[in-house]
């Protein structure tokens, strides 16, 4: 028995990854509680993603139980009455954790399982991204609501961040196969944008977000990658963007032959996070980068302003990831709503989805998109 097994209080359990702003924001309100908090990085214990994903029926974090009891997570913690928060605390605090409390990682899983298992290109996109995401997460606010830019571009691990991408530039592009092309590229560009409002600042308008888009930009195996590039001709195999009128690869352009053969749909919820909730995965792997991709695509949908259902009108409304890139989702609204409810986790949504979708005559809206900025300053 260790002295903490004697101790007579529970515990609260976060599930969280790094660099997750709710995470953060969960993990402060908690923090003033005066109860132990317990918090698992489920990006650096992969393996007890399923198993945070059965005891809850979700798939993003953070996640949070007070004992055993499952509180949801940040938003559904920011959202309870003084007195409920109150019995929750005095539970942790009176009560010795039962049987089923939720799992902790081993002890003696490692630290870091991603290390030596990958090759060059894979290994530098992976260590660019875990890198970055450091850096968030000290610059991130206590509230979880904003990101000090300003102080992240003075961090010295900024300096190491921005030698090391200097690198990309000796990447062998030609010789990956699509997995890792994949997870090279999502990871890339994920680290791209961030690196790209350290220099120039967050775009706050269309405008700024389409030059932001077309100039921020690597050289990555001696050729020049944009965000634009890399989103739409690697990612989703050079077809137009938004408002675009050309292909962003012409036949003779070289970096045709590292665009994938066809547009991923995936891939357009591993490049954001701008739900009210993040995927429970960090950096994307090659050795299992479709299941990754696939609980991006359900933690996204999981979220209200990723999919909202509305059974009483026969309505469903989408974010206007679907509406920009239909043509990757079937192109028509029938096909879309299909490949909707075939990548949802099994939920209460889900379920009235089908319902909505049986009973025929769907109407699709699209919900407005927040452009609004996480800069502090």
């Amino acid at each position: 028995m260790g002295e903490f097994e004697s101790s007579p209080m529970g515990r609260v359990t976060v599930y969280s990854i790094q660099g997750c702003p709710h995470c953060v924001q969960a993990k402060a309100t908690l923090g003033r509680l005066g109860v132990p908090v317990c918090d698992v990085d489920v990006g650096r214990h992969p393996e007890l993603r399923a198993r945070v994903k059965e005891l809850t029926g979700r798939s993003t974090v953070p996640q949070i139980f007070f004992n055993n009891i499952h509180v949801g997570g940040n938003d559904d913690l920011q959202k309870l009455a003084p007195e409920e928060l109150q019995r929750l605390v005095n539970l942790v605090k009176e009560e010795p954790l039962p049987a089923d409390a939720p799992p902790l990682p081993e002890e003696n899983q490692s630290e870091d399982s991603t290390a030596g298992e990958t090759d060059g290109a894979a290994e530098l996109s992976l260590l660019l991204r875990e890198l970055i995401l450091k850096l968030f997460s000290e610059h991130l606010s206590a509230d979880g609501k904003s990101v000090d830019y300003k102080g992240m571009s003075v961090n010295p691990a900024f300096e190491r961040y921005s030698e090391l991408a200097i690198q990309l530039q000796r990447v062998e592009l030609l010789s990956l196969s699509r997995e890792e092309k994949l997870a090279f590229f999502i990871n890339i560009y994920n680290a791209l944008v961030i690196h790209g409002y350290l220099r120039l600042g967050a775009p706050t308008n269309m405008w700024q977000r389409y030059r932001f888009f077309n100039y921020v930009s690597y050289l990555i195996g001696g050729e020049v990658f944009t965000l634009q590039d890399i989103e739409n001709g690697v990612l989703r195999g050079n077809r137009k963007g938004v408002a675009q009128l050309l292909k962003p690869f012409s036949k003779k352009d070289p970096r045709l032959q590292v665009a994938l053969p066809d547009a991923e749909p995936l891939i357009h919820f591993a490049l954001n996070c701008g739900a009210k909730g993040c995927p429970p995965i960090k950096t994307y792997t090659p050795q299992d980068i479709d299941s990754q991709l696939r609980i991006a695509a359900e933690a996204f949908l999981e979220n209200d302003d990723g999919c909202m259902v509305d059974s009483g009108k026969g309505e469903v409304r989408l974010s206007q990831i679907f509406k920009w890139y239909k043509a990757d989702f079937g192109g028509t609204d029938e096909k879309l709503l299909k490949w909707v409810v075939e990548h949802m986790g099994d939920s209460p949504k889900k379920t009235s989805l089908q319902g909505v979708l049986s009973a025929g005559k769907t109407k699709v809206s699209f919900l407005p998109y927040d452009w609004s900025s996480n800069s502090s300053h």
